[in-house]
């Protein structure tokens, strides 16, 4: 699947979540579908957790 067409799946699933459960449903389910992304990196071994903290705490950099 393109990143342009998951785009545009993430975008017709948040604008019909905000407009079914309103402002705080479309958080949740915006927050949710982060959380699923990550941890789907995480299993996928795409996302090193200790290397992103490194990255954030200013001990290594990004590159």
């Amino acid at each position: 699947m393109s990143a342009t067409l998951t785009g545009a799946l993430v975008g017709a699933i948040l604008a019909f979540t905000g407009l079914i459960f309103g402002f705080w449903g479309f958080l949740l389910v915006a927050l949710l579908m982060g959380i699923g992304a990550l941890t789907g990196r995480m299993l996928s071994r795409q996302l090193d957790l200790r290397a992103l903290a490194g990255a954030f705490t200013g001990r290594r950099t990004s590159s």
